[in-house]
């Protein structure tokens, strides 16, 4: 189960992930970044409170960083640490703006 918490902001939008995001949950995901972007310069991923990440899930991510490279910026913020060995060993701690690593 994901749940997912979205604060908007005049251009700036803050989600807040907590629970696994995976298989099931990523297309929920996808559909919330798409759905909220547009306008949007700078998109934060609080992850705070995500215990898990799949390969599902990273290909959201990707996609949501392609999309911000074009109109702004993204960052990823508080990954603990079991996402951010997934992020490590993905190579998706060189693509990703990542801050506050726990």
């Amino acid at each position: 189960m994901l749940k997912i918490n979205k604060t908007i902001t005049n251009a700036t939008a803050v989600f807040n992930l907590e629970g696994r995001l995976d298989t099931t949950t990523a297309p929920e995901l996808d559909k919330e970044l798409k759905s909220s972007l547009d306008g949007i310069t700078t998109l934060t991923l609080d992850m705070k409170n995500l215990d898990y990440i799949s390969s599902a899930g990273l290909r959201v991510l990707l996609s949501a960083q392609k999309l911000m490279n074009k109109q702004g910026k993204m960052t990823i913020r508080n990954a603990n640490e079991i996402v951010m060995e997934i992020f490590e060993v993905t190579g998706f701690s060189d693509i990703l703006d990542i801050e506050g690593a726990e």
